[in-house]
């Protein structure tokens, strides 16, 4: 493992890439699982394919993005995304595939009417030589490394992988441009309108812009970070479930958590779960 200098006073604090005055949403969404998670292997950059269950998730996670008015609605504006947006690993295109899929056909149109591209700098953070290994083994051969990586992760990284300071240079620019696309040709917002929840006019407004960030737990963490301004020894405040949702709404340039790892789509899988358990519960006769 690699660790920076002993960090003195407060760590600096990246300027959120945010373009001027703009009005606008950015929804994330974790991909399914894939085949090293149910192998309970750390992932980072290797390429694994979406599990069965992935797939599953994915499924139910496109459905719920192609109706976000279906109750309860999401917060986002009416219409279809500008883009659906994701990292190049096999595991998010093929969650962005689906989600694609799903918004076109509900929308009546032609397969790749939604533009679905691929984004290197959300790749998810590299994990050098803890990448396919099982969590015991990483335990076993560098417990210290991975304890200083969880109690101080903006000092300390994989051996061989990517700082957060790293990862951070190369999701911003992403950012940038992923928010200039939806601000293109469009006028600055205002925030001299109400900003609490429940008032009439709070939210994202008719013909706003939106996109969908198809991508993975830890550069998600720092995607929110960036957003949000804050420093990068907060890695561990943001969770993200599989194919669990987040909304962010920029208004006027200013970036507000609408909703963050909403999973309530994914609760078939959880009622045929129970379902299985009962039934093996009932052929081996156990209360």
């Amino acid at each position: 493992m690699s660790e920076g200098s002993p960090v003195r006073g407060p760590l600096p604090v990246a300027t959120p890439p945010i373009p001027d005055g703009l009005d606008a949403t950015l929804v994330l969404l974790r991909h399914g699982e894939s085949e090293l998670i149910r192998e309970g292997r750390f992932q980072g950059q290797a390429e694994t394919p979406l599990s069965t269950l992935g797939r599953r998730q994915a499924a139910l996670a496109a459905e719920r993005l192609a109706a976000p008015d279906a109750p309860p609605p999401l917060p986002v504006p009416h219409g279809h995304p500008l883009e659906i947006v994701h990292s190049p690993l096999a595991r998010t295109a093929q969650t962005a595939a689906a989600v694609g899929a799903a918004i076109d056909a509900a929308d009546g149109e032609p397969a790749g009417a939604v533009e679905v591209r691929p984004e290197p700098g959300i790749l998810e953070i590299g994990q050098g030589e803890w990448e396919g290994r099982k969590h015991d083994e990483i335990m076993q051969r560098w417990s210290g490394e991975i304890a200083a990586w969880r109690r101080r992760p903006a000092e300390a990284w994989a051996p061989g992988g990517e700082s957060l300071a790293q990862v951070q240079a190369r999701v911003a620019p992403a950012l940038r441009t992923v928010l200039e696309r939806l601000g293109d040709g469009r006028p600055p917002g205002s925030l001299d309108r109400s900003q609490v929840g429940g008032y009439q006019g709070v939210g994202a407004g008719l013909g706003q812009p939106w996109s969908i960030l198809v991508g993975h737990d830890g550069v998600f963490k720092i995607v929110l970070l960036t957003l949000f301004g804050l420093p990068l020894d907060r890695f561990w405040m943001f969770t993200f479930a599989l194919c669990g949702i987040s909304v962010v709404e920029i208004r006027a340039g200013r970036a507000v958590l609408r909703a963050h790892n909403l999973t309530e789509h994914l609760a078939p899988l959880l009622d045929e779960a129970a379902m299985a358990t009962a039934e093996q519960r009932g052929r081996s006769g156990a209360l």
